[in-house]
């Protein structure tokens, strides 16, 4: 039995990772922290916990709680994380870092979140489908939640140079925006409303980039535009693949399926995923139509944003970093309706 500790435990990925890890037969949630609510009980805070746990938040040092836990979750603000990580990372520690900050090269990073980088050090990306290598690793950088269902959707036919050109429009739940309230979350200016924002400029396009280039590095036309809907969760990506020849739907399909025929969390549907078969679950839906007159292909991908897109993918490498079965803890289905 792993002991486990939760740097920033107050927020929706915090909440989600302990709901999750109570699920987990190996794992035992030691630490939970948060400055903001330290003595009081996660319960308090995390309604939907109460019966699960009994512990309190803390305010710990970063090395408190590695003196305590075998692997470490850290869910601070992007920024912050530099901070922690180097007083965590070492060879007996499994640490699972769910900000952006060691997502990027340094430089890449730098300028897309304009900040100096203060701990310039390489961890693999964490989206295990596409980085089956974090499995001999003891520090992994947790993808982003836009570009998990985007990268999913493009990456078989990435891989197989089959892109000219890639747009990607998400639509994302309101708890992408994290727990604080802002403009945009206000209930008045969102419900029965879509929102879009930084239509060409949002960060996460930067990950985008990085791993279907490092796929093909070929690719030289990704665009990417989200948006925020009147829902708690989920993200719905629509994937306009531009390709360089004619395809046809069998011929594409039996791609995904090779690609993808060892990744358990990732389910070929036909028709249109939605969010319903997703929510509350660490399952990328993928579903795909045909344009041949634009030989053009939309591809649908569906993931639930606190789960496959945040603690759900953080516990998959944190199952394949320790020696688990990649899906302990995690298989369950969709809420569906």
């Amino acid at each position: 039995m792993l002991d486990a500790g939760i740097i920033g435990g107050s927020g929706y990925t915090g909440g989600e990772l302990i709901r999750l890890l109570y699920n987990h037969p190996d794992v035992n949630v030691k630490v939970a922290t948060s400055r903001s609510f330290s003595d009081r009980k996660v319960s308090d805070v995390h309604k939907h916990l109460k019966g699960f746990t009994d512990i309190c938040f803390q305010n710990l040092t970063p090395q408190k709680v590695k003196s305590e836990c075998d692997v470490i979750f850290v869910a601070v603000p992007h920024g912050a994380s530099m901070n922690v990580i180097p007083e965590i990372v070492d060879e007996n520690t499994r640490v699972i870092d769910l900000s952006a900050d060691y997502r990027l090269d340094t430089r890449v990073f730098e300028s897309v979140y304009g900040m100096v980088h203060k701990d310039p050090r390489k961890a693999p990306y964490g989206l295990v489908e596409l980085h089956p290598e974090v499995a001999d690793e003891n520090f992994v950088a947790n993808p982003g939640c836009y570009p998990t269902g985007a990268i999913l959707s493009a990456a078989p036919l990435a891989s197989n140079k089959l892109i000219e050109t890639a747009i990607f429009d998400s639509k994302s739940g309101i708890t992408g925006a994290g727990i604080s309230p802002s403009k945009t979350s206000h209930y008045p200016n969102l419900a029965e409303n879509i929102v879009a924002y930084k239509l060409t400029t949002h960060r996460h396009k930067a990950e985008i980039v990085q791993e279907l280039e490092r796929l093909d590095h070929n690719i030289n036309n990704i665009s990417f535009t989200p948006h925020v809907i009147p829902s708690i969760r989920g993200i719905l990506t629509t994937s306009h693949l531009f390709l360089k020849e004619d395809m046809e739907y069998d011929e594409v399909m039996s791609i995904y399926q090779q690609f993808y025929k060892n990744n358990k969390f990732i389910r070929m549907v036909e028709g249109v995923p939605s969010l319903g078969g997703v929510r509350g679950s660490n399952f990328c839906d993928i579903g795909f139509e045909m344009d041949s007159e634009n030989r053009r292909l939309v591809v649908i991908s569906a993931i639930d944003n606190l789960v496959k897109g945040a603690s759900g993918q953080a516990i998959q490498n944190m199952n394949l970093m320790c020696g688990f079965e990649e899906t302990t803890g995690l298989w369950v289905s969709g809420i569906s309706p």
